[in-house]
């Protein structure tokens, strides 16, 4: 048969979620059934180097989305794509539109990633996202909850969406962990007798670290700890002013975005999510695959189904700083034989999300979507 090419759209291969998925997809594909092509706007981004070398990478030289409507069209000319790919309401607009003025034969498929709307504004919005995605032959969603929210707020038809799990790269989380070390300038932060909270994601409103500065401060009262934060973005400089406020700011440690994230998660005694909303929750995946135990709040719709209803992780009130805190709590006050046990389950749950098995479900929806026509 002959291959298959899958030009992969997104805006730039930053720190993200969606970027990390598709990482994960691309390097992972078929190679003896398709050709990824990876296309981006013009930066330079956290996770191009991670980029196996057969991905045919293009950069478009713009940096607005709305230029690159038809250089992207012309892309998708210029290297015969089957399939254009994209994730996020945004990029998945423009894949479509520079699609429509490819004037080819490819199709477009596309992937919703978040839990969105909520607002008369937001929601009119996504209901013209919802209008423009009639036109992509195939809607994927990352969880069951952000299906709900496709049809409740996109009004697409629940038959035209399928579900399927964000893919966690097993093989390289582990040897991440199991070669990679930390920053010399940190690893006074793995020392002493301090338990070692962490979060990683984008120092962003949707994240509600503010919640978990609060949390943080009830539970140092009661067992000293310290609180590292992966991850930049625009909130750094309120956060560390509430940190002060607060009186934790010396236990508290922004370290920034860390290409190998792995190995500070896994030396760590507790990994802590508390967004307000969330699609999948890749990073509570991947923080299973590193052996560290989890307390997330119950936000739609990522978490829960990913921990399965709490089998696999603690699950508390979005902006509750006190549950939040009593199940951080909890989970430090483990003993050596239940830390054991809930690391071995996180473990088993994370291999349900490998990127081997996952890829494979794109794999066939690529190959069905493309039987349509």
């Amino acid at each position: 048969m002959e291959k298959k090419t899958v030009l992969f759209f997104i805006y730039k291969m930053g720190a993200g979620g969606a970027a990390r998925t598709l990482l994960n997809i691309i390097n992972n594909l078929d190679r003896d059934t398709f050709k990824p092509v990876l296309v981006t706007l013009d930066f330079n981004s956290d996770y191009e180097s991670n980029v196996k070398e057969d991905v045919v990478f293009i950069k478009i030289n713009k940096k607005r989305l709305r230029q690159a409507i038809f250089p992207l069209g012309k892309l998708i000319r210029d290297v015969k794509a089957d399939i254009v790919f994209s994730t996020i309401p945004v990029y998945n607009t423009v894949a479509i539109l520079g699609n429509m003025f490819s004037f080819t034969r490819a199709i477009n498929i596309i992937r919703e990633a978040d839990n969105l709307g909520g607002t008369f504004v937001k929601d009119q919005k996504l209901k013209i996202f919802g209008k423009i995605y009639k036109k992509a032959r195939q809607v994927i969603s990352l969880s069951e909850g952000v299906k709900e929210n496709l049809i409740k707020r996109y009004h697409v038809k629940a038959d035209d969406i399928k579900v399927i799990y964000n893919p966690v790269d097993l093989d390289h989380i582990k040897k991440q962990t199991q070669e990679g070390t930390i920053e010399p300038s940190h690893r006074y932060l793995f020392n002493g007798n301090e338990k070692v909270i962490i979060t990683a994601g984008r120092l962003v409103k949707q994240k509600d670290h503010h919640t978990l500065l609060k949390a943080f401060a009830e539970v140092q009262k009661t067992m000293p700890c310290k609180l590292l934060i992966l991850g930049e973005g625009p909130l750094q400089d309120t956060l560390s002013q509430y940190a002060e406020q607060l009186h934790i700011n010396d236990h508290v440690h922004f370290i920034g975005f860390q290409n190998n994230p792995y190995i500070y998660m896994k030396k760590a005694d507790l990994f802590v999510l508390t967004s307000i909303h969330e699609g999948f929750s890749h990073v509570v995946a991947e923080a299973l695959a590193t052996g560290v135990p989890v307390v997330s709040t119950d936000c739609k719709s990522g978490p829960r189904e990913v921990l399965d209803n709490g089998k696999y992780g603690q699950l508390c009130t979005v902006g509750d700083s006190s549950d939040i805190a009593r199940h951080m709590l909890e989970v430090l006050a483990y003993d050596e034989e239940k830390r054991k046990q809930v690391i071995q389950a996180g473990y088993e749950r994370a291999n349900d999300f490998n990127a081997k098995r996952i890829v494979k479900e794109y794999e066939k929806t690529f190959l069905e979507a493309l039987a349509k026509m």
